[in-house]
């Protein structure tokens, strides 16, 4: 995962007020099979481009014939400026798209791009959002610089609010642990749920995770 803008040392894109100016800027970007302009900002995971993390997992999420008639709530968990939430708003109207942060600068991003392009993105901090909502699908371009402790623990708040039957992409750089993520997912951490290798491209791997469908549930 690239490391955003210079800033100061204290002030990271998981930084819930980014001491570093709000300097906005206008990116074009290939968003859903289409050309789009959004606004992007220092202060914000990769606020000068579409990170290479988040362009391996976008060809996964397009690549559905059937996006566009599916339902449930899905969720794009560290959302930054909003490529993956964005991308979920055009190609899958029929759901409820929720963009989460602990960025507030990144949160508002989401909104006026979200507006911008005419769709519905629901952006708010964690603690907004309802502790009984269950998603169809997580997608996630993980925060890995804040440790292996903090990211498991957001791991594990998080992919147990899938559905039964749902599933959670994450894209993991190689040389950044995603093996060693696999593993530890695959460990026994998330009962009820398998994990898979779904893609390898450019050093970064798509780790899926799909909850069980079990009687009754």
């Amino acid at each position: 995962m690239p490391e955003p803008d210079p800033q100061p040392a204290t002030d990271h894109y998981f930084t819930a007020r980014p001491a570093t100016a709000d300097e906005r800027r206008e990116l074009t970007v290939r968003l859903a099979g289409r050309d789009v302009t959004v606004t992007t900002a220092r202060g914000v995971f990769s606020g000068d481009r579409l990170d290479k993390g988040t362009a391996v997992l976008l060809p996964v999420l397009e690549d559905d014939p059937g996006a566009a008639g599916r339902t449930g709530d899905v969720l794009d968990l560290g959302c930054g400026w909003g490529p993956v939430a964005l991308s979920l708003a055009l190609l899958r109207p029929r759901q409820v798209v929720h963009a989460v942060d602990v960025n507030e600068r990144a949160l508002d991003l989401v909104r006026r791009n979200a507006e911008r392009l005419g769709v519905g993105v629901r952006a708010s901090l964690p603690d907004a959002v309802d502790p009984e909502l269950r998603f169809a699908e997580v997608w996630s371009n993980p925060p890995i610089r804040v440790g292996k402790e903090a990211l498991h623990a957001l791991l594990l708040q998080w992919l147990p609010r899938l559905a039964p039957g749902g599933r959670a992409h994450l894209v993991v750089q190689k040389n950044l642990g995603a093996d060693s993520l696999q593993t530890w997912l695959g460990s026994g951490v998330l009962p009820g749920t398998r994990t898979e290798r779904t893609t390898t491209s450019k050093g970064f791997r798509v780790l899926t995770v799909t909850r069980e469908v079990t009687p009754g549930s």
